[in-house]
């Protein structure tokens, strides 16, 4: 029973050191994102109605 207890424990601190590295790297990529599109605001409005038009004609 204690190396159950113990998995549970690894497991838990795996996941929340994934969640961890998940936020980081999706903050970062706001970041990138956002400097893009000072940078290009040009090319980046571009990339949004692309993407826009994208969403607009997906079907589920």
């Amino acid at each position: 029973m204690p190396d159950q207890e113990e998995r549970g424990d690894r497991k838990a601190a795996d996941d929340a050191e994934r969640r961890r590295r998940r936020a980081q790297f999706l903050r970062e990529l706001n970041e990138a994102r956002a400097l893009r599109e000072r940078v290009q605001p040009r090319r980046a409005r571009a990339a949004r109605m692309r993407q826009q038009m994208r969403m607009r004609t997906f079907r589920w």
